[in-house]
């Protein structure tokens, strides 16, 4: 039997009951799986089961364990299957000439120079992607440039939450759900200072707070 490709990427999910395989683009991880083909051992194998559970004696033994499922599923059988599901996958790969990767040809192989993506990438591909980032360098840097911060009081301490209530403050002086006084700042009467928190008495003056 001729050399099987496709070796180191490829999953086996055979059964007793029959042979698939599928088999992964080692760029993208793409897989594609082959068409099922039942395992003409095994179903002999299930008869003889079947025949054994009614005659009894030696065809009562029920073929049981990993050592008979792979005697089912393993063999010359088992490599034919695997010959032709490469057959019928190999249509979809190419292996890349300079790195030796198998590569879905739909996605990642670039015809033009007969090597994967990996390898040569695709000038259209790279100017679409480049485009795009520069796009969204652009945003960023505008976004940078506007002052979102010009209508906000930033010198005044407050909560995101009104602590009367609990609404959202939305940056303002006082909520606009309760409409209580959201800075944390006390205007002294007497000589102007502002003071944080809720002292009685303003730290400038001395002057006690109504």
């Amino acid at each position: 039997m001729a050399v099987i490709e496709f070796t180191g990427n490829y999953q086996d999910l055979s059964t007793d009951k029959g042979y698939q395989f599928k088999f992964f683009c080692e760029k993208c991880g793409n897989g594609y799986m082959s068409s099922f083909k039942i395992n003409k051992l095994g179903v002999a194998e299930s008869a003889l089961e079947a025949a054994g559970s009614v005659l009894g004696g030696i065809f009562g033994r029920a073929a049981t364990g990993a050592y008979d499922i792979q005697r089912a599923v393993g063999g010359p059988a088992h490599d034919g299957a695997l010959q032709e599901a490469v057959t019928e996958i190999r249509p979809l790969f190419k292996q890349c000439k300079r790195c030796g990767n198998w590569i879905c040809e739909p996605v990642c192989f670039n015809k033009k120079a007969q090597l994967c993506d990996g390898c040569a990438p695709d000038l259209d591909k790279e100017m679409a992607a480049a485009q795009a980032e520069a796009a969204r360098d652009q945003v960023q840097e505008k976004a940078r440039s506007v002052d979102w911060l010009k209508d906000r009081d930033v010198a005044t301490v407050s909560g995101a939450a009104c602590p009367k209530c609990g609404a959202a403050t939305q940056g303002g002086k006082f909520c606009p759900e309760c409409g209580a006084a959201l800075s944390s700042k006390k205007k002294c009467g007497k000589c102007g200072a502002l003071a944080e928190g809720d002292p009685k008495f303003c730290p400038e003056c001395g002057q006690k707070y109504t």
